[in-house]
């Protein structure tokens, strides 16, 4: 778990060098003052509201008396981590998933899909359950909105690299340095990459911790990683369909929702199913 939390740390730092980074190389630190305010505000409102936004998305409804067992089920696992009970929510589709939002325990969702609570077993729904807590837990949303406004900047300013190599380079104190088209260029294809890349491990990381953590919680982590191989091939025959909302909340979900394959899975929000199966198998709780 400590590795985990040290890997996260040190992918945050990179971030944020590269943000600096791109910052004294161009120059332009009006223009990056300015991508900064907008990146933040965006991220603002999604680590605010990201629990309204993101069940209307889905068409989320709340766990009604049929769903009565689901609640007392998080009930006591929330009791378990010491933390207060997040509202529960339901969402109609054959897919089996779950996910968990909210800025900080207090206003916290756990939301699952009608599709896992067909598919799994008592015990494995209440491992995906502890893992979804250990999001909530390990306040998940606010690094990722950390990370997201800090990509978000380093994308603003490649575009405006993009634009200023068009125009011969930035003028200013630096112009003999922010004049070279050549480098105006990479700096705008690779920073963003990089930065993407970055972001996607700092993802990936917090589900390996969460895998740990949520194993621990439950004491059932066998149970975990039987449930993430059948939520696996139940995402591979029901995929959601891809579309710039789904891209953009699929690092909620305990498995992406969207089906990744060969290249594409470089890109994913989500470890290999098949290295977290590995590790949770490997665990002594």
């Amino acid at each position: 778990m400590v590795k985990n939390q040290l890997k996260t740390a040190v992918l945050l730092g990179l971030l944020t060098g590269l943000l600096l980074g791109v910052g004294w190389l161009i120059g332009g630190y009006q223009g990056l003052t300015i991508g900064l305010v907008i990146a933040l505000g965006l991220n603002f409102v999604s680590y605010w509201f990201s629990d309204k936004i993101v069940l209307m998305l889905y068409g989320a409804k709340p766990a009604g008396k049929e769903y009565a067992w689901l609640e007392q089920m998080v009930a006591q696992l929330a009791s378990t981590a010491g933390l207060p009970k997040p509202r529960v929510f339901i969402v109609n589709t054959p897919q089996a998933n779950a996910f968990a939002t909210g800025r900080n325990p207090k206003h916290a969702v756990v939301a699952c899909t009608t599709g896992i609570l067909q598919l799994l077993e008592r015990d494995e729904l209440r491992a995906v359950l502890g893992h979804e807590l250990s999001h909530v837990r390990n306040r998940d949303i606010l690094v990722s909105s950390v990370a997201a406004a800090i990509a978000g900047v380093i994308s603003y300013v490649a575009m405006m690299a993009r634009w200023a190599a068009l125009f011969g380079g930035f003028g200013g104190r630096d112009n003999e340095r922010g004049g070279n088209v050549l480098e105006l260029l990479v700096l705008a294809i690779i920073t963003p990459l990089v930065a993407t890349l970055i972001q996607l491990a700092i993802s990936r990381s917090r589900e390996y911790l969460a895998d740990e953590s949520g194993a621990r919680l439950t004491r059932q982590p066998l149970q975990l990683a039987s449930a993430l191989e059948k939520i696996a091939g139940s995402v591979k025959h029901h995929p959601f369909a891809v579309h710039a909302s789904t891209t953009a909340t699929a690092h909620l979900f305990i498995s992406n929702p969207l089906s990744v394959r060969n290249l594409f899975a470089l890109f994913s929000t989500h470890p290999p199913t098949e290295e977290r199966v590995r590790r949770l198998r490997a665990m002594r709780v």
